[in-house]
């Protein structure tokens, strides 16, 4: 008996598709969602920057995409562990809010040994966090290997905070606090 070439078209197209259909089910799933609108409060104390930082690191910045904490081994981009005491010291003169300022506006400024450049700058789309929110995630950083000490009203080269002084010069950030909000009343939004 012989069954017509059409037929064994159809067969083939139909064990093909069940084949790649089950092959595909065995591939970890990730359901993926656009970010969650990030909400800052004027009167975020440090600790609650922190926080926001490494939510905002996981999830609308992306950072855990490529980096990792506590890792070894081949890396796709360098492991945070302990940034915050490399980046006090890896420039001398240079505080480390300011450090991690230009590694985030300016990623190609700093290049890590032994990997290639290609971190995105994350003040602009695709990422496009905002001001505040990178000064959390520089809260965030603080903590890995460090204490934090970033606030709303923290200045550095690339950012002055509304009403808030300028960084001083040799790259020291200022702490002003601007006198003209009351905090209670002026959420930061992106």
């Amino acid at each position: 008996m012989t069954i017509p070439h059409s037929v064994r078209i159809a067969g083939l197209v139909l064990v093909t598709t069940a084949f790649y259909g089950y092959v595909g089910q065995l591939v970890p799933q990730r359901e993926v969602q656009p970010p969650t609108e990030t909400v800052l409060r004027a009167d975020m104390t440090t600790a609650d920057m922190v926080k926001v930082g490494g939510e905002l690191m996981v999830g609308k910045g992306l950072c855990m995409t490529c980096h990792t904490i506590g890792k070894s081994g081949a890396l796709r981009f360098p492991d945070l562990e302990g940034v915050a005491t490399r980046a006090s010291t890896r420039i001398p003169g240079m505080s480390e809010i300011e450090y991690f300022a230009k590694s985030l506006y300016a990623p190609d400024s700093f290049i890590v040994a032994g990997f290639n450049p290609g971190m995105p700058v994350i003040n602009k789309p695709p990422i496009g966090l905002t001001d505040q929110e990178i000064l959390c995630v520089i809260a965030f950083l603080q903590t890995l290997g460090g204490t934090p000490t970033v606030t709303l009203q923290t200045s550095h080269a690339y950012y002055t905070p509304p009403g808030g002084a300028p960084a001083a010069p040799g790259g020291a950030p200022t702490n002003a606090t601007p006198t003209n909000t009351t905090p209670a009343q002026a959420p930061v939004t992106r």
